[in-house]
């Protein structure tokens, strides 16, 4: 993902300002796989993306605008098919009540810029019972020596 923020002037790792660009813009900057996911909720297919089976330690970031997301420690194996966490950064995400495709499930965003980055159960590991299933597009890994 490091392509994805050379290009992309809105990116920071530091900034938590909130970024308010329009999809057209987020179109011309993002790659067509992240645009789908981060701007039209998209999903990508279960067991394909690059953190699904993954134990590294380091920060996910938001791989659209550089916000912090998770920690690897609240990382766990779900075998759901998509990258899994039991714990966001609470600064990171917000939330919203997704009805669509008849399911009634709780959508997950980043709090800078508002991309889609997967979805919030109830069937998760203590200690929080939580289950966030997140889009490994969505997400940038930088591993602790780097940070």
């Amino acid at each position: 993902m490091q392509n994805e923020a050379k290009n992309n002037p809105y990116y920071s790792r530091t900034d938590r300002t909130t970024v308010n660009i329009s999809n057209e813009e987020w179109k011309k900057i993002l790659s067509p796989e992240l645009y789908a996911v981060a701007r039209e909720a998209a999903t990508e297919r279960a067991f394909t993306g690059k953190y699904n089976e993954f134990d590294e330690l380091g920060e996910y970031f938001c791989a659209v605008c550089g916000n912090h997301l998770f920690r690897s420690t609240e990382k766990f194996s779900s075998s759901c098919g998509w990258p899994s966490f039991f714990e966001a950064d609470k600064e990171g995400v917000y939330y919203k009540r997704d009805l669509t495709y008849g399911m009634d499930r709780v959508e997950v965003l980043c709090k800078r810029c508002d991309s889609h980055l997967g979805h919030v159960f109830d069937d998760g590991p203590k200690p929080t019972g939580l289950r966030y299933c997140m889009n490994s597009v969505s997400l940038e890994f930088v591993p602790d020596e780097q940070i």
